[in-house]
């Protein structure tokens, strides 16, 4: 029979379920993960913020990408780490930090996806009216598209985790490697009908808008690119867009693996990895695939890293 511990504080985390043979090799690989991401995402901003010839629309949104990768995997990553030395006993949580925690993992994916599509349209503008590209995507502009990226995902995300802390708890104990949304109101022995619609509507409406207004966004620049005989025009779209699109869809295949998994139970370990993928994978990725794509970037890296006597010598 379960055991039942109403508004209890104090919540465990289930965590991973690893061989004892592959906890070790597992924390490193995670801690090493861990360390690219922070020292890639913090380095691609503060290139950024140096760098004057970097202070254009499309790297001021980027901006936003590693700075949510950043405090997505801080929050998530260092606790997963300790937990994993720690007995499954002593793998304990307090319910505040829990509901901290699933607000910012769950503002980590919503965000992804918001700023990647303020993103696209900066890449619509930029290959489809060029000529206007200054005027539309003033620094004006730029903050606002910042702003209302980040202020629709505190919105949808804080309802989400507002209608779980209103429920009353009977269970502790996290059936997941770190706290989430889903992991919270299934503590509650309540109704959370109304969890689940608005849980199903939210995930509809993100990826529905999401995936609608990329599709819109390329389907325009990729007329426009079959209908100019522009070399330089077309080369710009395909090396912008190319990036954007590749960050993209490895997001979106992240986040849906996720979702798709919580809904089978049979495949609990999948989903715990599947979930903890999800935030080390794009937060990797994303300043490689950027730094690599970039003309500007790479122009700068060589700079800083080519000796002082190679650049004066003809």
């Amino acid at each position: 029979m379960e055991n039942y511990t109403f508004n209890s504080l104090t919540l465990q985390l289930e965590g991973l379920n690893v061989p004892q043979d592959s906890v070790y090799p597992l924390f490193i690989f995670l801690f090493i993960s861990y360390l690219f991401i922070m020292f890639a995402n913090v380095g691609i901003l503060v290139l950024v913020f140096t760098d004057k010839n970097l202070h254009q629309p499309m790297y001021l949104l980027f901006c936003n990408l590693p700075f949510n990768d950043i405090l997505g995997n801080s929050i998530m990553v260092p606790r997963l780490l300790i937990d994993m030395l720690r007995p499954p006993s002593e793998r304990l949580i307090s319910y505040y930090e829990c509901v901290v925690q699933a607000f910012t993992s769950h503002m980590f994916g919503t965000a992804s996806l918001t700023v990647l599509m303020i993103m696209a349209f900066d890449r619509y503008v930029a290959i489809c009216n060029p000529l206007r590209y200054a005027a539309i995507m003033t620094n004006k502009m730029v903050v606002k598209l910042t702003a209302s990226a980040w202020g629709v995902a505190f919105v949808l995300v804080g309802i989400l985790l507002g209608l779980t802390i209103r429920l009353n708890r009977c269970r502790a104990m996290i059936r997941s490697p770190y706290c989430d949304n889903a992991s919270l109101f299934k503590l509650s022995c309540e109704s959370v009908f109304i969890n689940n619609v608005y849980g199903l509507t939210f995930t509809v409406v993100l990826f529905t808008a999401s995936i609608g207004s990329t599709v819109l966004t390329y389907t325009q620049i990729t007329v426009v690119c079959l209908t100019s005989k522009s070399k330089s025009l077309n080369s710009k779209a395909l090396q912008t867009c190319s990036t954007h699109l590749v960050v993209y869809l490895i997001m979106m295949f992240s986040g849906m693996s996720v979702i798709a998994l919580h809904r089978f139970p049979q495949y609990t370990d999948y989903r715990k990895l599947s979930s903890i993928l999800f935030h080390i994978v794009p937060g990797s990725l994303n300043p490689v695939i950027y730094g690599v794509q970039s003309k500007e970037i790479k122009k700068f890296l060589l700079k800083l890293f080519t000796p002082e006597k190679d650049k004066t010598v003809d």
